[in-house]
């Protein structure tokens, strides 16, 4: 069952970033470019825990597990939902500052000592981890959360006042629905620790995961290819 909605996880991802770096290269928008990375990092993650659940982890395995999906993927999501909501030139700025944790954190996770792991169960990074790349994990994905439910939020409550023009309630919902998404991930995915079973940890995943694409889809129902992203 894990293995299973791991691989699941991984193709609704990769179906998302490959929708979303078409846009990008079509509309040449940076939020567009932002999402598809961290989408695409998603996309690995998930693929790592399918490989972890299903031949058993090691430690490049987890690795790239806890790096991408633990780390990594949420800053690059809220680093979109700054370029949408402020725009290219406070973007560039946060980008700076994303670019730079990516490094760090890079460079810390993938040689930073780890216990041995075995086993196809989920490791918890509690026990294999120490507190430095804990540490990183509760920063990007806490801000990066935060960031991502806020610009949600603020988003859907603007197009949910602005009733004059057509689509701002499909906007409205559509936001709302990648809020929802963004907290069930947090709430036991890929975005915080490694706590609870395998099976609800990977339901979450896959739920989350999903729950944010119809997010997307929403967005893009009845629009013109001159429209903007979800905002």
């Amino acid at each position: 069952m894990v293995t299973g909605l791991a691989f699941l996880a991984t193709a609704i991802a990769s179906i998302f970033a490959e929708s979303t770096l078409a846009r990008a290269t079509q509309r040449r928008r940076r939020e567009l470019w932002d999402w598809t990375v961290a989408l695409a990092m998603f996309a690995l993650a998930a693929a790592a825990l399918a490989l972890g659940t299903s031949n058993g982890w090691d430690r490049g395995t987890y690795r790239v597990f806890f790096l991408l999906g633990a780390v990594l993927d949420v800053p690059w999501l809220a680093l979109g939902t700054v370029d949408l909501l402020l725009g290219p030139a406070v973007g560039r700025r946060v980008q700076w500052f994303v670019v730079f944790f990516s490094g760090l954190a890079g460079g810390v996770v993938l040689s930073a000592p780890m216990r041995a792991v075995s086993g196809t169960a989920i490791p918890r990074a509690s026990s294999t981890f120490g507190a430095f790349p804990r540490a990183l994990a509760g920063v990007g994905s806490g801000v990066g959360a935060t960031v991502i439910f806020v610009g949600a939020v603020v988003s859907g409550v603007r197009f949910a006042r602005n009733r004059t023009r057509p689509g701002h309630a499909r906007r409205a919902g559509a936001n709302a629905l990648i809020a929802l998404g963004t907290l069930v991930l947090s709430s036991g995915g890929l975005l915080q620790g490694f706590v609870g079973h395998d099976e609800a940890f990977a339901v979450t995943l896959a739920v989350g995961i999903t729950v944010i694409y119809v997010g997307f889809r929403v967005a893009e129902m009845g629009r013109t290819p001159s429209g903007s992203g979800p905002g």
